[in-house]
């Protein structure tokens, strides 16, 4: 009798045992029945399922909306090689002297350059910087599935330093336009490029990752070119960025990568890196599109003087930041606007005017027909005056 009961708990404890190996088996899902039932048995096989479940949960966390981003976006970052021809004078032909015995000799200079760019549509059209590609003779654009295109200059604008250029193809990967006017300071950017010809080893851009630091920064000029009004970040920008997008996270081109500040005696990046809003780089991409240049045939009428801390305290000008103007024109805009000799201009449709320099550039931001508000300091007291920046007779 007890024998009997034996064998029966024995088939009970079998039974129990087999049901609960069996719902393990239907839990891990019929079509890996096999190897989940295999692993049961095998300590190794067991394991390696164990690993690769971890890695599918390491890569799944590891994959953010920076990843996805620069996934999406890298398809319409290129590499521009560009060809310039430049002149230069020999020691002789510098000199005067010498000049009237050996001639002024003239001799052209090929010059080669690495710049960066973006796709911005997808029948090809390319948007740099006027420095990268504005005097280019030839300029080939590769793109990252290793094809290269012989690129058109459609347009350039020295003074913004934007470039315009168009490539022979369809179907192109693009980047979509944003709002850079809509942009928040510490949001995520990534900056895509090629730093120091680097796009050639594998026909991919580089990404960098930062924040932008600030908006707004007008930081004058260099080689005629005015920078007004740019986005400040701290994502690493270098030598052959130029030219390259700035995007926010969600993959919106916000941003022309264009200038980085360098402490002294490097050349490298230190975190202060600047870009040119979109929202300018697409007005001035239409006119480049529509007539090949930007047309600035307007005047003022003004003449004017960078009020320095030695003058403030001279004439007791009660402030050591922006222009006094020292002459208007008769019949000129500024005379017609209401603007006098002795007027301090210390703005201009919310630009902060410092210099100079800086009226220069923002006044560069306007096309003929514009009227503008123009902030001044007159006895003591802020006013506004309109004025409609009239075409050069």
């Amino acid at each position: 009798m007890n024998r009997v009961k034996s064998t029966i708990l024995s088939s009970a404890i079998t039974l129990i045992v087999a049901t609960i190996v069996f719902s393990m088996v239907i839990k891990n899902g019929s079509s890996n029945s096999p190897t989940a039932f295999s692993s049961l048995l095998n300590p190794a096989a067991s394991n390696y399922l164990q690993r690769q479940a971890v890695n599918g949960v390491v890569t799944n966390e590891r994959q953010n909306i920076i990843t996805k981003t620069v996934a999406q976006v890298s398809p319409a970052v290129v590499g521009i090689s560009v060809t310039e021809i430049r002149q230069y004078r020999d020691i002789y032909s510098m000199d005067p002297f010498w000049r009237q015995f050996f001639g002024d000799r003239v001799y052209n200079q090929q010059i080669k350059s690495l710049g960066s760019g973006a796709i911005i549509s997808p029948d090809g059209y390319i948007i740099t910087n006027d420095h990268v590609a504005g005097n280019a003779v030839e300029a080939i654009v590769t793109l990252t599935d290793g094809s290269q295109y012989n690129a058109k200059v459609i347009g350039t604008d020295h003074t913004s330093d934007i470039c315009l250029l168009k490539i022979d193809a369809k179907n192109l990967p693009y980047i979509k336009f944003g709002n850079s006017d809509d942009i928040m300071i510490g949001e995520w950017v990534i900056a895509f490029g090629n730093p120091f010809g680097l796009f050639d080893i594998n026909d991919k851009p580089t990404v960098t990752v930062g924040v932008v630091s600030a908006n707004g920064m007008n930081l004058g000029s260099a080689d005629n070119r005015y920078y007004v009004n740019m986005l400040q970040t701290d994502a690493a920008i270098n030598s052959g960025n130029s030219g390259g997008p700035l995007v926010n996270s969600l993959g919106e081109l916000i941003g022309m990568n264009t200038l980085i500040y360098t402490a002294q005696g490097s050349s490298g990046n230190v975190g202060v890196s600047f870009a040119i809003p979109i929202n300018k780089i697409n007005r001035v991409m239409q006119e480049l599109k529509e007539k090949g240049k930007v047309e600035r045939d307007f005047w003022t009428g003004l003449k004017i003087l960078t009020i320095d801390d030695q003058l403030s305290k001279t004439y007791k000008l009660g402030t050591s930041r922006g222009v006094i103007i020292t002459e208007v024109q008769r019949n000129s805009p500024a005379q017609k606007a209401g603007l006098q000799v002795g007027d301090i201009v210390t703005g201009v449709n919310g630009f902060r005017v410092n210099d100079e320099t800086t009226l220069g550039g923002v006044i560069q931001e306007f096309r003929t027909g514009d009227t503008i508000d123009v902030k001044v300091l007159r006895d003591n007291k802020q006013l506004i005056i309109k004025m409609k920046l009239e075409k050069m007779k």
